[in-house]
């Protein structure tokens, strides 16, 4: 275990390390294809327009749906049943390039990864609807996961989110450490966290959750039933990306 720790983190070591030479040494460049970066921007025009965005998309879980579907229609699963939250802002899908990055940024803990889903987000967003919500809450890591894996991806995100925009930060805990969500149908994953969290202190009426890929949705549903019973009114879920089902 000690030398895997130690493996672990010199291979953390050495990517943040490459990851800064590149930044230094490729200034105004894409941080897909390393082309000439729009001004201003972490990215190349042409790799912005491929970009896999969500749409369209369904207005309460952000379930990708099929092309020629009409705006704002909600999908069979929310009809059937609704989330705790209100509405989710996931403006980008889990593939392609946005996949790879993820990837880079969740497992390797690259800071330039994790800009530029950033500034994807934000620029997805839209700066009316960030303005909304009081507060901003993580999805939390076990915290044997945080340690075996030595990077909060949601946490990285939120506090940065927060500080850009003025949001109240704070902090849900989980009950428990639950099993894997990969290999689970969509029932077992909401069966799974069920009660799987809890937020000792009284949240105000309007949150926002964050979280960096969403799949079935159920582990922002459960974070969602937390905030509600903590005091919050409103729930909105948000995600850099989606998951296509």
């Amino acid at each position: 275990m000690i030398g895997r720790k130690t493996t672990v983190g010199w291979l953390r070591s050495r990517w943040h390390g490459l990851d800064l030479g590149l930044r230094r040494a490729l200034p105004g460049r894409c941080g897909f294809c390393l082309a000439p970066a729009e001004r201003d921007r972490p990215w190349c025009q042409a790799c912005f327009e491929a970009l896999p965005w969500n749409l369209p998309a369904c207005p309460s879980c952000a379930e990708p749906q099929p092309s020629g579907s009409l705006a704002e229609k909600r999908c069979g699963h929310c009809l059937s049943r609704p989330p705790a939250f209100v509405r989710s802002h996931v403006p980008l899908r889990y593939q392609d390039e946005v996949a790879q990055l993820m990837q880079r940024f969740k497992f390797h803990a690259s800071p330039r990864a994790g800009t530029v889903l950033l500034e994807l987000f934000e620029l997805g967003q839209g700066q009316q609807k960030l303005g909304w919500p009081e507060a901003l809450i993580p999805v939390p890591l076990h915290p044997k996961r945080a340690r075996e894996r030595g990077f909060d991806q949601a946490d990285w995100l939120a506090r940065r989110l927060a500080a850009r925009h003025g949001l109240r930060l704070y902090r849900a805990q989980r009950r428990h450490h639950t099993p894997s969500q990969r290999g689970l149908d969509r029932t077992e994953r909401f069966g799974n966290l069920r009660d799987a969290f809890v937020i000792t202190e009284a949240l105000p009426e309007r949150v926002a959750l964050l979280d960096d890929v969403m799949t079935t949705g159920a582990t922002l549903d459960a974070l969602a039933r937390a905030c509600l019973a903590a005091g919050a009114r409103e729930v909105e879920a948000w995600a850099l990306a989606r998951t296509p089902l």
